[in-house]
């Protein structure tokens, strides 16, 4: 077994998120019910240089230029920075294991992000609590960050097959 280089933590850290990204497509598409749209996470971050962190209701925000790309490379660029705190907390030693695991449990576990930031500052209120189905609306960010856990093993069994 051998370490990780950068190359490969930001590798599986896009795989991992284009994964998540195809399920939750998937999972629109057979339940009717849309994931977040990225563009809202850049009209969030957008409205931070000016001194608004947090929003009643994203969507009646002002639109911020360039929303939707920086919302999008935001969003890859959390799951490359998850990929990274995964192998730095547990280690290069998870891609390796061929155990899913370790992998599905963080995954599951950087929920607690968007709980505690992301959907409070879009008018969501903290772990949706602001939404009409507040149990709904978890079990679902739920769903999509195990999705991201599967997207981390599934990725680096294909970075280290690679290597």
């Amino acid at each position: 077994m051998s370490e990780l280089d950068w190359v490969q933590v930001v590798a599986i850290g896009v795989m991992a998120t284009v994964i998540m990204d195809v399920i939750g497509a998937a999972r629109a598409r057979l339940t009717g019910q849309k994931g977040l749209d990225y563009r809202f996470v850049g009209r969030w971050l957008g409205h931070m240089p000016h001194g608004q962190f947090r929003h009643e209701a994203i969507a009646r925000a002002a639109p911020i230029g360039g929303e939707w790309l920086l919302g999008w490379g935001v969003h890859y660029a959390t799951g490359i920075v998850f990929a990274a705190a995964l192998t730095w907390i547990a280690g290069a030693g998870w891609a390796y294991s061929g155990n899913p695991s370790v992998a599905l449990g963080f995954g599951l576990g950087t929920v607690v992000v968007p709980f505690l930031t992301l959907q409070p500052g879009l008018g969501l209120g903290i772990a949706a609590a602001n939404t009409p189905r507040p149990w709904q609306a978890r079990w679902r960010s739920c769903l999509t960050h195990l999705s991201f856990g599967l997207g981390l093993y599934l990725a680096a069994q294909v970075v280290v097959a690679l290597s």
